[in-house]
């Protein structure tokens, strides 16, 4: 299969990291999103949505968003559980990190990564979104090693991409211990503890 995407990005890391973990053959495509290579026409036969990642399999079809990408290369392993009740509880993960985590981490990091912006010139709004993001997290792992029951998933994956990459974006992990202790843990599971964050 072919994975299309920016090795700079939090979204396009998940599905490198699922690839890896699960031993998958595949071909990674480079897209610069900065120079407008997800709107060129052969790339929107692939995603219309105009978006990194996206994959393409052998057999010509296409999967866009980076979590339902992780949930169809996990199907069938110990990355997601066949129980239904385990994976709509990692289905809950997955929906808070694109709907509470992703669009204040991520973007805070892509204004002062991509777009050379200072901390200071992060969106009040935004910056406080995220630290609350931060905070839920860090109290989530108080109690567990891992973020859904008691195993390594592709919730895990989805929330670590961003969230080892969050001081980029200029927030603080040092008081947040449970945390920085779970990303030591995701990235031993990963075999990531010789890669230094992009």
């Amino acid at each position: 299969m072919n994975i299309y995407g920016d090795l700079d990005s939090g979204n396009c890391l998940k599905v490198k990291y699922v690839a890896d973990y699960l031993g998958l053959s595949y071909r990674w495509i480079p897209v610069d999103i900065m120079q407008g290579q997800t709107r060129t026409p052969d790339y929107l036969r692939i995603n219309p949505m105009a978006q990194i990642p996206a994959v393409e399999f052998e057999d010509g079809r296409c999967l866009a968003q980076s979590n339902a990408i992780l949930r169809y290369l996990a199907s069938g392993s110990d990355l997601l559980p066949n129980d239904a009740y385990r994976q709509a509880k990692i289905d809950e993960m997955l929906f808070w990190e694109q709907y509470s985590h992703e669009p204040y981490i991520a973007v805070c990091r892509f204004e002062m990564v991509y777009r050379g912006k200072s901390a200071d010139q992060r969106e009040a709004w935004r910056v406080e979104r995220g630290e609350k993001a931060l905070d839920f997290m860090q109290d989530h792992l108080r109690t567990r090693q891992y973020l859904v029951m008691d195993r390594f998933s592709i919730a895990d994956i989805a929330l670590l991409a961003y969230t080892r990459l969050a001081p980029q974006g200029g927030f603080d992990l040092g008081a947040r211990s449970h945390l920085r202790q779970w990303i030591e843990r995701c990235e031993d599971e990963l075999d990531l503890g010789s890669v230094t964050p992009p």
